[in-house]
């Protein structure tokens, strides 16, 4: 049984990052620091680790559990723990699903199989998620990547995952679309068993969260969970004169996080993180490699807009 049974995935839910040691092993004094520090902000209603933000990808079976462990030892009392699923087989992906019951997390944050990029049925969708099911309790949170990957599910799909799979309470929605976002929004939370849209466009943040989503997954929250959360308390509450000074702190940083390429989008949080001191090295594993020493500039260039770096710091971090 997680620490916090019966959570359902809602509100503002950082994805922290995984720091590493200079020869890629996972430096847990960082980490541990760092999930301190997230996790101080006001407003949060969970965490998401082994996720996109803590380089899943490469990391084993085994660093996948010793994170959920750390994660749960400095922070696991305080919120609930959203454990990503990153598997291209449904086996493994109930392998992990157990794994993270065991380790006491709360949610499951599901990522699409690889192989759906060469194509898909709604019985695959629906298999996959079934044995992730039968594997554990835990509620499920459905990453729906944008269509055009071939790994987003179609909205029939989607609702055949949903009405078949009780335990998928919530999609963390990286569309992509603004149109099909809403519809989403607009189905999935007004079903006779709501489905929560958390919105992951952390590019254009506050336009989706104006749209109604019931939360936000972000791995954004990693540097600035305060100003995400105040953001969504601010729609929240209709303040759209605050949600709009809000956005204009944002805006800046979101502009260099989701530079192209995407796949260092977690690489600069990381670069930003030891800008503000908050981590001592920015290491990522291959095939991510270091950024150069421009886009640690623009980053910094980023901070001291949003407000978050004196320019004398900035200057004297240089």
């Amino acid at each position: 049984m997680p620490r916090h049974a019966h959570y359902v995935p809602h509100g503002v839910i950082p994805a922290v990052l995984l720091p590493f040691a200079d020869d890629l092993s996972i430096d847990e004094k960082s980490f541990r620091k760092h999930l301190r520090d997230v996790t101080a902000t006001q407003g949060l209603s969970a965490i998401t680790v082994n996720a996109h933000s803590t380089e899943v990808a490469s990391c084993t079976f085994d660093e996948q559990r010793r994170v959920l462990n750390i994660a749960q030892d400095e922070v696991g009392a305080r919120l609930p723990i959203v454990n990503g699923i990153w598997a291209d087989g449904s086996l493994e992906a109930a392998r992990i699903a157990r794994m993270a019951e065991e380790g006491g997390a709360s949610t499951l944050l599901v990522f699409p199989p690889a192989p759906f990029t060469l194509g898909q049925s709604p019985a695959m969708a629906v298999e996959h998620f079934k044995r992730i099911a039968d594997a554990s309790s835990l509620p499920i949170v459905v990453f729906q990547y944008p269509l055009a990957t071939g790994q987003g599910y179609p909205r029939d799909t989607l609702l055949k995952m949903v009405e078949e799979v009780p335990t998928i309470r919530a999609i963390k929605d990286w569309a992509g679309n603004v149109s099909q976002h809403e519809a989403q929004i607009r189905e999935l939370q007004h079903l006779p068993r709501p489905v929560n849209v958390l919105t992951t466009h952390s590019a254009w943040l506050f336009s989706s969260l104006v749209l109604g989503c019931n939360g936000l997954l972000s791995g954004s929250g990693s540097v600035i969970a305060d100003l995400q959360s105040a953001l969504f308390q601010a729609v929240k509450a209709n303040d759209l004169a605050q949600a709009r000074r809000l956005n204009d702190r944002i805006y800046p940083l979101a502009r260099v996080f989701y530079a192209d390429p995407w796949a260092d989008m977690h690489n600069r949080m990381k670069e930003a993180l030891v800008l503000l001191g908050r981590l001592p090295r920015a290491v990522v594993r291959p095939p991510l490699v270091k950024l150069t020493r421009a886009e640690i500039d623009r980053i910094r260039g980023a901070l001291t807009e949003a407000g978050l770096l004196e320019g004398k710091a900035a200057r004297d971090a240089a």
